[in-house]
């Protein structure tokens, strides 16, 4: 008897944002089995998982980790994409660092953190974990200090991976993606005179993402890759730190 082949899944966080549906669109697409986490307060989502927002670290990523235990149980993924984040400007003098200092921290680092434990025991040998850093967080960002903190956290968390003590299992492998500006349509809408040809187009990140997890030029585990767009063509390349 024919054996049947393994089924391919990949779980996305932050799967109703802007980048996130189009990851899940491509998986689904190809008829990948996909399960995505979002946040309660999106009206629109439809997700696996979905969030409640926490002031408490450690009661969200309980949270998360009970849910995803529900849904998988003893299966494992393919990949684990973390997508979810956001962006918020200020300098050390500005009103609201403090603000936006809290809200980087719990859109980009707790989810990363979260998706890296996840990884530890839903990921397969061989599997993939993207995380979301930023060009930007490679250097100084005094106008974004926020951000650029996050970032930055985000990018020490992927090279740490790449350990063997990592936790991570045999074989698979963490990278960060730094962009510098997505095509999305909330940056469209905030930025209406900005140059569109130098913003990343959605779809080419999320089949790069299915190049990866399939095996196709996938960079070494720990790898940041800088994503640039310049006249509509975009490059990546490893940054080093």
């Amino acid at each position: 008897m024919m054996a049947v082949a393994e089924a391919h899944r990949v779980l996305v966080y932050g799967g109703r944002g802007a980048l996130g549906s189009k990851c899940v669109q491509c998986f689904r697409a190809k008829n990948w089995w996909v399960a995505s986490i979002d946040l309660a307060e999106n009206e629109e989502a439809n997700a696996s998982i979905i969030v409640k927002m926490s002031d408490s670290f450690i009661e969200q990523a309980d949270q998360v980790t009970e849910d995803v235990e529900k849904l998988l149980g003893e299966k494992k993924v393919d990949a684990i994409l973390c997508v979810a984040g956001g962006w918020a400007g200020g300098n050390a003098k500005a009103k609201s660092l403090y603000k936006n200092s809290d809200l980087m921290w719990k859109q980009s680092v707790w989810t990363s953190t979260i998706s890296s434990h996840l990884a530890t025991k839903y990921l397969k040998e061989g599997g993939l974990l993207t995380l979301t850093g930023a060009k930007a967080a490679l250097g100084g960002t005094p106008g974004m200090i926020s951000y650029g903190m996050a970032k930055a956290a985000i990018h020490q968390l992927c090279q740490s991976l790449s350990g063997s003590s990592s936790g991570l299992p045999r074989g698979s492998a963490a990278v960060a993606l730094l962009p510098v500006t997505l095509d999305t349509p909330m940056n469209r809408k905030s930025m209406p005179d900005a140059d569109f040809s130098s913003w990343t187009p959605l779809d080419l990140i999320a089949e790069t993402f299915y190049d990866w997890v399939t095996g196709k030029d996938r960079p070494s585990s720990g790898s940041l890759i800088q994503v640039v767009t310049i006249g509509g063509k975009t490059e990546l390349t490893p940054a080093h730190l």
